[in-house]
């Protein structure tokens, strides 16, 4: 009898849908290997704990919850630390015949053959999560995912530079810097280990800060002394091919690495500070960034409208928002949904973040006269269909983008303002004609990232929960939650005991439709074009997240953080 494919457990128990699975198997090819239990997790189908639960199922293996149990530590003292880390096993108990391990993976037999080698013993192994285990390993062998081991937490893959000077590489992998290199490898490993988008590195007057942006929110890490902070931040630069001597500017740079199996590029900008350089490292990861449309969390309505908006032959489609709001994942998210053989893409960009195959990218530089605009005009002679400008900052932008909205193209590009009818006025403060503002936009959409809540620890709130108030500031009323179901956060191991994991968008589509137009023709106000937008089915940024509160995505106090007075005037 042929064994049951894991997805069709996961159906079975109630976990997944087939819709998801068959979403998760549609992507497998493109995943770099990744197995469709991962790949379910990623698109928060279901968790980790599910996926193991499945698997034990499969493979006709015992599943344990670790937490559950208390492991002695003469059992611990089994299996040496780096192997249950190099292998992510946990030893629990001494059968009678047999020391049982905790492994993620049943058909890791090079890890129970080596662990036998090592042992001298029989091992047996039951299913347990990935979080469980190193949960577990950090527990009982002392903390795993600090900076000192955290190209062990990454399990022990290799760290690659990709690139950068020879000479500069040897300089710094002698013995007497071997550990400034390792620091440095460890930093950048345990960021990307806890799903950050950034790394700062900000010398103070007795201490070198070190932070983690993760979810939006920054987060304090042990310091580095300060001793070491000359040798650290010139390894920086070097890895980021900058001059690791020139301390009084600003410098930009970029850092390739190959870790945990997959490339991931890194953004790096210095800047001279009182006490010392501060340094930023942006994480560009490309699995994370290049998310399918569908699954960026427009509601269903905003998301039809959307995609029929983008398939137009021509005019311009904006994504408004502040830095940080998800505006790029957007725009890559449309662009790989247009991205065919016969549909000809060029975009402009300050810097190119990501590479996508089948897409022409140009990267702006200012120091030698390569604007956007210059590189629009030229790209108008490459006879495009699709043309994305990163973002339009002055006049002469604005206008050759409009111009080529009019003869034939369908450009997307990005504004900073804070809502969608706002980008109205942004355009024609430029100094855009309004005529011309009226008759090429098709739609501007608004955005903001908001975390999501953790779906292995929320709690239900009652309406004793929520404080008056906090109705009364996103326009609700009591009677609104009358069978539906709002939650909290909590705080948990898989989530860091803050409650919240992941990011959601939260969207404000705003279709230019007649009234709109002839609102923008006339230059009228803000208000006048937000009122008419609403009345013509615009859900505001604080609507839609309001949407997602009632869904148990996010938390009241989430859609307040990211939304403005004016939309809960008029929401």
């Amino acid at each position: 009898m042929a064994k049951k494919k894991l997805g069709q457990i996961l159906i079975e128990m109630g976990y997944v849908t087939r819709e998801e699975v068959e979403s998760a198997l549609e992507s497998q090819p493109g995943s770099g290997g990744k197995k469709i239990g991962e790949i379910l997790v990623e698109d928060k189908a279901c968790d980790e704990e599910q996926v193991a639960k499945a698997l034990a199922h499969q493979s006709g293996l015992k599943y344990c919850q670790i937490s559950k149990h208390r492991i002695p530590p003469e059992v611990i003292g089994t299996v040496p630390r780096e192997v249950a880390v190099e292998h992510t096993i946990c030893p629990l108990k001494k059968g009678k015949r047999a020391l049982i391990v905790a492994s993620e993976n049943p058909l890791d037999f090079f890890a129970l053959d080596n662990l036998r080698f090592q042992l001298g013993a029989e091992v047996e192994c039951v299913i347990a999560s990935r979080v469980e285990i190193v949960a577990a390993i950090n527990q009982y062998y002392g903390e795993v995912l600090g900076i000192d081991e955290a190209l062990e937490a990454v399990g022990g893959d290799e760290i690659d530079v990709c690139g950068g000077h020879e000479e500069d590489r040897d300089a710094y992998d002698d013995d007497d810097d071997a550990p400034i290199v390792r620091l440095a490898n460890q930093i950048i490993a345990e960021a990307v280990k806890k799903g950050a988008s950034d790394i700062h590195i900000e010398p103070m007057e007795r201490k070198v800060r070190l932070r983690y942006r993760v979810d939006g929110r920054c987060a304090e890490q042990e310091p580095i002394p300060k001793r070491l902070q000359g040798a650290l931040l010139s390894r920086f630069k070097i890895m980021a091919k900058m001059k690791p001597e020139e301390k009084r500017v600003p410098q930009d740079g970029r850092i390739k690495m190959r870790l945990g199996g997959r490339d991931i590029d890194f953004r790096v900008n210095s800047l001279p500070a009182t006490h010392g350089e501060s340094i930023v490292l942006r994480i560009l990861d490309k699995e994370k960034a290049m998310v399918d449309l569908e699954k960026l969390g427009m509601h269903p309505s905003d998301y039809s409208k959307f995609t029929k908006m983008i398939t137009r032959p021509n005019g311009i489609m904006l994504v408004t928002g502040p830095t940080g709001s998800g505006k790029t994942t957007t725009l890559y998210a449309a662009l790989n949904k247009l991205n065919r053989p016969d549909v000809k893409i060029i975009t402009a960009e300050n810097p190119v973040e990501y590479n996508i195959e089948g897409i022409n990218q140009a990267e702006v530089h200012h120091e030698i006269g390569r604007t956007f605009a210059v590189i629009l005009k030229a790209m108008l002679r490459q006879a495009p269909n699709v043309i994305l400008v990163g973002e339009i900052r002055d006049e002469e932008t604005a206008t050759v983008g409009i111009q080529a909205a009019l003869t034939g193209h369908l450009v997307f590009s990005t504004l900073h303002t804070n809502d969608a009818p706002s980008s109205i006025s942004r355009l024609t403060d430029m100094g855009v004609k309004p005529f011309l503002v009226a008759s090429a936009i098709i739609a501007v959409l608004a955005q903001r990232l908001v975390r999501r809540l953790c779906s292995a620890c929320r709690e239900e709130l009652s309406l004793r929960d929520i404080k008056p108030w906090q109705l009364q500031a996103v326009n609700l009323r009591p009677e609104h939650l009358r069978g539906r179901r709002i939650f909290g956060p909590v705080g948990c191991e898989k989530c860091g005991g803050i409650g919240y994991k992941g990011r959601q968008g939260v969207y404000e589509l705003m279709e230019m439709t007649p009234a709109i137009r002839e609102l923008a023709f006339d230059g009228a106000r803000t208000s006048e074009i937000r009122q008419a937008a609403i009345q013509s089915g615009m859900n505001t940024l604080q609507m839609d997240g309001v949407r997602k509160v009632l869904e148990g995505i996010t938390t009241i106090d989430e859609v307040l953080r990211i939304t403005h007075r004016q939309d809960l005037q008029l929401a």
